[in-house]
């Protein structure tokens, strides 16, 4: 999922994983209406959806040396039979996350920044989750340390079978890790498709806007100029961009619905 900072990206993410109310909708996971769950079938599920977020760093408890925080979620799920089990599984989750057995006696503020996420990585695939919400998750990474982190993923993935929801303003890293792209405005998906057809052959005008501006990044003049972030309260009726797009007309003043315009690639226009 891609869209500019204040579109509402992490909010539909916390609202997936139900860590936000939902004012409206369903949220439905391998068949089951998660929004609707009573506490101990949610409790149940939690396991499976698991969520990375933006600063790593916050995840992880200062006081705790990174074996306890990496044992802590097993020992409460009740994963592990004995200590000797516990240590064994701890030292399978760093090996695949490219990490040594000299970081387990550290705490959080010793580790770099790519550690510091591969760490809250592995304490995640302690929990053997089905669905992962990745929330910006090299945001905060050097250019080189991103790529690395990014093939964890990618290796993980494979491996364990994962889904991701991989959120980030950087349509570069969605088109690297992403069978399908999500295009968000202002709180609203527009654009929903195969990776390859959303990014070499866009519908909606604001994703059009979106490639050209990365296609384009080494022009230090070229800005998005989309509007600003999503605020409920003053969203026009209608098309969400409608106030900025070349294409308005009056029909934009109702709201659009989803047209398939080739196989699998839906956008909300009323002009594709």
């Amino acid at each position: 999922m891609v869209g500019q900072s204040g579109c509402g990206k992490s909010t539909l993410a916390r609202i997936i994983l139900k860590l936000l109310p939902p004012s409206g909708g369903k949220v439905f996971f391998k068949g089951r209406d998660i929004t609707a769950a009573p506490a101990r079938e949610l409790s149940a599920v939690r396991r499976k959806m698991q969520i990375i977020f933006q600063h790593p760093e916050t995840a992880l408890n200062p006081r705790m040396k990174i074996y306890a925080s990496l044992a802590e979620p097993m020992r409460i799920q009740k994963l592990v039979a004995n200590r000797n089990e516990e240590k064994a599984r701890v030292s399978d989750l760093l090996e695949q996350v490219g990490l040594a057995a000299e970081h387990l006696t550290r705490y959080p503020h010793e580790l770099s920044g790519g550690q510091i996420q591969r760490v809250v990585l592995a304490r995640i695939l302690s929990l053997h989750p089905e669905f992962i919400v990745a929330d910006e998750p090299t945001s905060m990474l050097d250019v080189s340390v991103q790529a690395q982190v990014l093939n964890i993923f990618k290796n993980i993935q494979k491996q364990y079978h994962l889904a991701y929801l991989f959120i980030s303003h950087d349509l570069e890293v969605i088109r690297c890790m992403s069978d399908r792209i999500a295009v968000m405005y202002r709180g609203r998906i527009i654009e929903t498709g195969p990776a390859d057809a959303v990014y070499k052959n866009p519908q909606h005008p604001y994703t059009s806007l979106l490639v050209n501006t990365f296609a384009s990044f080494n022009d230090q003049t070229h800005q998005i100029s989309g509007g600003p972030a999503a605020n409920p309260g003053s969203l026009p009726a209608g098309c969400v961009y409608a106030p900025y797009c070349f294409k308005a007309s009056a029909v934009c003043e109702q709201t659009p619905d989803f047209k398939e315009t080739t196989k699998e690639h839906y956008v909300a226009c009323w002009h594709v």
